[in-house]
Formats: structure tokens, C-alpha cells, sequence
């Protein structure tokens, strides 16, 4: 089996991504969203994010061109059913996941291969609430997708080994590089990368360090390119919630347990960059802390 037509469920940060970045690689792809106005935003972002890639001679004009005209959206679920693939990159909340798969099941073709791009809930669970486990599993990008080179592939307990290699052939067809984690909570990356971003807030919270201090701490110091609360305010605090939740209610470890500080700039509304606030603020021309 080859992999032509890719349905992606989802127009946020991550689906348009998606949608670009197998568009890109040569793939017919339709982008399904339930907001008309999401989908709207995300071929604006996917056309913008190709015209980058002209401007710095990255691709071609003709290629910009015909990768765009790939890509297609629809309001109905449905039309995704003949898929070869359809990635799964809605919000990360597991009933709207469930809802999700719940809803095409009537349209898949016997063919169709399901995924998702979780980026810490169980596969063998989403797995095994549709019609076919062993064709189903965890495909995880890194944000920004046309951007990041890792994709995480994650098997549910009933995944076939001819699905794990088809995927990872996609992959590599994408120019990218899979990692294989097990089916753990927060897999392999957010495993380790959300505890430390966690850790950061509780060093804020706890009045060790302002949010600059913070920041410059670990880009000077340990030389990342973005500080632990400048990369939280980018994935989203609500996102970063949600995986830690995972992890603390997945492993049981008190290690786990969201910082408070985080749960309260999630009840605030303020979740980073798509708000304008989080432990930044973006509303002027310059990011402000907060605290």
C-alpha cells in the first residue's frame, strides 16, 4: 500500500502544519475543521509560510504553487473517509478525540489508516475505540511542523508492524526523522520536556527567579534557543496543562503535579502567544513579562 491522499482533522498550529508539509512532499491533502473561519486562517498561514519558503530559496515558485493547490478543505468529516491516511490533530482533550474517530466511522474505506498526533494520551486507548486498532497509531509533530525534523511514531498494543513501517516510509518521505516511543504517557519528548517547563514555573512560583531571569538562565547557561517560559507561552499553557495532567494522573508521581501558578494562567485565559498573554505579554511590540 501507498500512502497519495492525507485527510488532517484540525486547522490549528499544528494541522496547518500538517497540511503543508505533506502537501509539500507531494500528497493530496484535505483539512477539515469544524470552524469555517479556522480553515480560512490556516490556508492564509500555509500560503504565507510557503511564500517564506520562495523568499529564502528553500523552494521554487512552481513548486509553492503546486503544493498549495494540493491542499483542499471541507466542513464535512466525511469527505476524509477515503483517505489513505487521515492524521487526527484537534485539541489535545481525549472525549473530542473519541468524538472524532466516533464520527467517521461509518466513512473510512477497509483501507484507511488512522492516526494521531497526541502529544500524550494513550494510543492503544483511542486505538481500541475503532474498528481497527491494528491500523491505527500515534504520529507525533514537533511545532512548528514544516520547521521541526522529529516525528514522534507511537504503537498502541495492537498496532501492525506493516502500519509502524508504512508510517515510518512516510516519514521519511516527508524529510524527516521518526523516533519510535512506547506507549506511555507524554511519550518520549513531552516526558521530558514538560517536567522541566513545569519546573521552570515553579522556580517563578516560588520566587527564585523573575520570568527574565528565568529564561536567560537557561539560554545562557544550559544554551537553549528559547527560555523554558517563553516556550511554554509558544506551545500553549492550556497544551502544557494538559500533558502534565496526563502525566500526574498516567504515572502517579507527585514529581508530576502541575504547578498552580500554571493552573492559574489557564483559568486567567491567559495561554501564552495565541492570547497575547501568558507569562509574556504580546500585546505591544515587545514582549513583556508578566511577573
Amino acid at each position: 500500500m501507498s500512502i497519495q491522499t492525507v485527510g488532517v482533522i484540525g486547522a490549528g498550529q499544528m494541522g496547518n502544519g500538517i497540511a503543508h508539509v505533506f502537501a509539500q512532499s507531494g500528497h493530496d491533502v484535505v483539512l477539515h475543521d469544524v470552524s469555517p473561519e479556522a480553515m480560512a486562517n490556516a490556508m492564509q498561514l500555509i500560503s504565507a509560510n510557503l511564500d517564506r519558503q520562495v523568499s529564502r530559496e528553500k523552494i521554487s515558485q512552481s513548486e509553492r504553487d503546486a503544493a498549495f493547490a494540493r491542499i483542499s478543505t471541507t466542513e464535512d468529516i466525511a469527505t476524509l473517509g477515503a483517505s489513505d491516511l487521515i492524521i487526527e490533530a484537534a485539541t489535545e482533550k481525549e472525549e473530542i478525540k473519541h468524538a472524532i474517530f466516533k464520527s467517521l466511522a461509518p466513512h473510512l474505506a477497509d483501507h484507511t489508516i488512522l492516526t494521531s498526533n497526541t502529544s500524550s494520551i494513550s494510543i492503544t486507548r483511542l486505538a481500541a475505540a475503532t474498528d481497527r486498532p491494528e491500523r491505527f497509531m500515534g504520529f507525533h509533530f514537533m511545532n512548528p511542523v514544516p520547521v521541526m525534523q522529529l516525528v514522534e511514531l507511537i504503537r498502541g498494543i495492537a498496532t501492525s508492524e506493516e502500519t509502524y513501517k508504512l508510517l515510518a516510509g512516510v516519514v521519511e518521505k516527508l524529510g524527516k526523522t521518526s523516533a519510535s516511543a512506547e506507549d506511555f504517557p507524554a511519550f518520549i519528548v513531552n516526558r521530558i520536556l514538560m517536567p522541566m517547563i513545569n519546573e521552570a514555573i515553579y522556580t517563578l512560583y516560588e520566587g527564585v527567579g523573575s520570568v527574565q531571569s528565568i529564561d536567560t538562565s537557561l539560554k545562557l547557561g544550559a544554551n537553549h534557543p528559547m527560555g523554558p517560559l517563553e516556550l511554554a507561552d509558544f506551545i500553549g499553557l492550556d497544551t502544557c496543562l494538559a500533558i502534565m495532567n496526563v502525566l500526574h494522573d498516567g504515572l502517579a508521581d507527585t514529581k508530576y503535579r502541575p504547578c498552580p501558578l500554571l493552573v492559574k494562567y489557564v483559568e486567567a485565559g491567559w495561554l501564552g502567544r495565541k492570547s497575547d498573554r501568558g507569562f509574556y505579554d504580546y500585546r505591544g511590540e515587545i514582549p513583556v513579562p508578566t511577573r
